[in-house]
Formats: structure tokens, C-alpha cells, sequence
């Protein structure tokens, strides 16, 4: 178990020490479960109440939040406790599931895949033909990389994930569990005797770019003819729906439950808020903020903030609550 003094932790967030303990830490927790040899954080005024009943010896606290650490307890003041506790959560964390062998023996893997130095593959894996794994790639046991795709050095790709034929992934991406990439989009047109679908067929591929992060059981359909793409440092919740031919900016997030229609745009720095609906072929312009359950029916503009369905600006959509409310008395 990791042990750390008062001066060992400040010494990794950089912060101004106030009060005493003789405590050692060797964990974090929430502040209400915290025991002496947790530490916490309060990153918020509302949560300072709950500090007087906590066990914890220490706390990363936001350094305008005015309240005293008590008899042997610690705060650490910094400026944002939320990534000081961020800081700390790597210097917690457990090692990663264990790897006998760099490639197990019952990983299938081509004989024209090219394998990065340092990369290991997992049991029950497949690599496909002419699939390029960068250096220092880890794919986790029963994951399945199909024909001609290329994925960047240090990737992480979690158990249950397929990624398509001729799919692009770059470098420091973490794939969580039964991810899906590279699918067929949604795409049907009525048959000429009117019988039935016909099926749209979908020959694009998708291209994510680096330090993309996507949760567990989301998925990102190929593009029809180009590419569906997600720009570097998208970060993406479970369950969420990105469909063909969407183009993701740089930094995006989209919450859980959340999804995009095909050929949506989104600009840089967008965010998606969970269980919110995107109509096909609008765009949402950089800076742009999606109430969480919002349906978004036409374009928004840069930096503005939309809520409800259909989603108009959220100062507006607010009035009109309120104006029903007022109504309903």
C-alpha cells in the first residue's frame, strides 16, 4: 500500500499548507466515507459543511473557500482543487490488469500486421491484415481490429471493443470497454416497387485523432463516402451515438446517452450534454454549449448556450419556464 506524508503530497499539487497531523495518507475518498489516512477535496462552497463530521486527515480545498482544517487535520489551499485532485488520482492508481506476455498465445494476429515495439496484445484478440499498431499499444483480451486499420503509439483499447476495416485511430487514445468503430452508418431509401428498405451502403472510414477518450459501449459509424471524424482531445461519456460523417473539432465532450445524427458538425471545444439529440446536417459552432436532454433542431451559433426542444437559447428557453409555471398556478 502507498504511504504518503503531508509534504509528500504537496510536493506533487503545489499548494500552501495549513494545520498539523501525524497521519500518513494511503488513500482518497469522498468526504463523507473518508477515513484518517484518506484525504478529500472540497471543490465547492456547499460541500465545507461536511468537513466538521468528516474522519479524513486531509483536505484539498479551493483556496477561496474560508473555513479552518481543525485538531489534527490538514488543508492543502490551491487554486483549482478539482485537477489537484486529478494530480493525486494518478499518483493512486492501481496497476493496470497484468500481462504475462507481450502477445498471448492465443491472440490471432496476421502475418502482415506490423506490431510497434513495446505494444502487447491480450488473449482471444484478432489483428487483422496490414493493421499498423504504433509503439507501447495496449489491446486488452477479446478485442477485434479489423483489416487495414492503423492505431498511434501508447493507445489503450479495453476488452469488447471492434474497430472497422480501415479505421484511423491516433496516438494516447484510450478505448473503454465494447466500443464500436467504423459500423455502417444508418442509412435506408425506399425500394422503387415499394415493398421495402433498400440499404445505403457506407464505404468511408473514420479517422479520430489523438488523446481521444471514448466510454464504454459508444459508437462512431464510417462515413458514406469520406470520413466520420473526432478532432484530438474529444472526450466522449458511454452510450453515446455519433453517426456516419459527423466532424467532431478539437476538445469536444459529449455527456452519456447523448447523440449526434449523420453529417453533424460540431466546432472546437463544443459540449454535449447527456441524453441531448443533434438533427442531421446542422452545426454547432466552437464554444458552444447543448443542455443536457436538449433536442437541437437547427445550427447554433459560436459560444452560445442552447436548452429544450426544440433548443433555443437558454435565457429564453428559462422565461418560458417560468412563464408556464406562472400559467399552471
Amino acid at each position: 500500500m502507498k504511504s504518503f506524508s503531508i509534504e509528500d503530497i504537496n510536493a506533487i499539487i503545489n499548494g500552501e499548507v495549513f494545520g498539523e497531523t501525524t497521519n500518513q495518507i494511503t488513500g482518497l475518498e469522498q468526504i463523507q466515507k473518508a477515513n484518517e489516512n484518506q484525504a478529500t477535496f472540497i471543490g465547492n462552497r456547499k460541500f465545507a459543511g461536511l468537513w466538521k463530521n468528516s474522519k479524513a486527515s486531509l483536505a484539498i480545498v479551493n483556496d477561496n473557500i474560508d473555513i479552518e482544517p481543525g485538531e489534527n487535520r490538514v488543508f492543502i489551499k490551491v487554486k483549482n482543487a478539482d485537477l489537484a485532485m486529478a494530480k493525486l488520482l494518478e499518483t493512486f492508481t492501481p496497476r493496470p490488469p497484468y500481462f504475462e506476455t507481450d502477445i498471448h498465445p492465443s491472440a490471432i494476429i496476421d502475418k502482415s500486421a506490423k506490431i510497434g515495439n513495446g505494444s502487447r496484445v491480450g488473449a482471444g484478440s484478432y489483428i487483422g491484415k496490414d493493421v499498423v499498431l504504433g509503439e507501447n499499444v495496449t489491446i486488452y483480451p477479446n478485442v477485434t481490429i479489423l483489416d487495414e486499420t492503423t492505431i498511434g503509439a501508447y493507445t489503450t483499447i479495453w476488452s469488447g471493443t471492434v474497430i472497422r476495416e480501415r479505421s484511423v485511430v491516433g496516438s494516447h487514445c484510450i478505448f473503454h470497454n465494447n466500443v464500436s468503430i467504423g459500423a455502417d452508418g444508418f442509412g435506408y431509401r425506399p425500394s422503387d416497387d415499394g415493398r421495402g428498405l433498400v440499404k445505403i451502403p457506407h464505404i468511408g472510414n473514420v479517422v479520430i485523432g489523438n488523446a481521444v477518450e471514448i466510454g464504454a459501449n459508444s459508437c462512431v459509424d464510417r462515413g458514406k463516402f469520406s470520413s466520420t471524424i473526432l478532432g484530438d482531445g474529444c472526450k466522449i461519456d458511454n452510450l453515446v451515438q455519433i453517426a456516419h460523417n459527423c466532424v467532431l473539432g478539437r476538445s469536444c465532450i459529449m455527456a452519456g446517452s447523448s447523440g449526434l445524427a449523420g453529417s453533424v458538425t460540431l466546432g472546437d471545444g463544443v459540449i454535449i450534454g447527456g441524453s441531448a439529440s443533434i438533427k442531421d446536417h446542422t452545426t454547432i459552432h466552437s464554444g458552444a454549449t447543448v443542455g443536457a436532454g436538449s433536442g437541437v433542431m437547427n445550427d447554433v451559433e459560436a459560444g452560445k448556450t442552447v436548452l429544450g426542444y426544440p433548443a433555443v437559447d437558454s435565457r429564453e428557453m428559462l422565461k418560458q419556464w417560468v412563464a408556464l409555471r406562472k400559467l399552471a398556478r
